[in-house]
């Protein structure tokens, strides 16, 4: 069981998107445990990534390649997964206003689907207004708004406060995250959390949807 759920984390560390897809079909045939492919196998190799983003030992380019394997080994196991119809919960995702940057919420998007969330992706530039409509409409457990240029922060309070003033603050949590964003700066936009990085955000909207 192991040696699958290894030879998958390290397909998907080193972007051999060409050899994801016979590994994860080859453990599905043996049985391995899916919960168990998708943390140890898929999430934890995008967890390594992520770290050695930070760190600068990678880029941009190899972090999507891992991400674009990743997706494929994902896209192979949510039919198995959609058999028992569950659902961890419902997140809205968007980057605000003014922002065309999706890396990151792409990843955390993937991560979330991996987790087994529901995501509704509004795409980038999104304003005020739309995320609001949508969150009226589609009563989602989490709103995940991301930034990456401090130019645009301020998107993210002002969607916090239209959210209070049509009543539907108490409806939602708010999760913020993105380069320039920090905790201090959630607190002080009211936020119910932020996610440093895409696995952080998992486990937010993991709590979230528990409560």
């Amino acid at each position: 069981m192991a040696h699958w759920t290894e030879r998958i984390k390290q397909a998907v560390i080193e972007g051999k998107h060409k050899e994801i897809e016979e590994l994860v079909n080859g453990a599905i045939k043996e049985g391995v445990d899916l919960d168990l492919l998708i943390q140890d196998g898929l999430i934890s190799a995008m967890e390594v990534v992520g770290e050695r983003f930070s760190q600068g030992i990678i880029f941009v380019p190899e972090m999507l390649v891992s991400a674009v394997t990743m997706k494929k080994g994902l896209d192979i196991i949510k039919p198995f997964l959609k058999g028992d119809g569950r659902s961890t919960g419902r997140v809205l995702m968007a980057t605000v206003k003014g922002d065309l940057h999706d890396i990151g919420k792409n990843l955390v998007i993937m991560m979330l689907e991996g987790a087994g969330f529901e995501v509704t992706d509004l795409g980038v530039d999104v304003d005020v207004e739309t995320v609001v409509e949508k969150v009226e409409e589609l009563r989602p457990h989490v709103l995940g708004l991301s930034a990456l240029l401090t130019t645009t922060m301020p998107e993210m309070a002002r969607v916090i406060q239209t959210l209070k003033q049509r009543g539907l603050r108490d409806k939602v949590k708010v999760m913020v995250g993105g380069a320039p964003v920090d905790r201090k700066f959630a607190e002080q936009i009211g936020a119910d959390g932020y996610g440093k990085d895409a696995a952080e955000a998992v486990e937010l909207a993991k709590r979230f949807s528990a409560q």
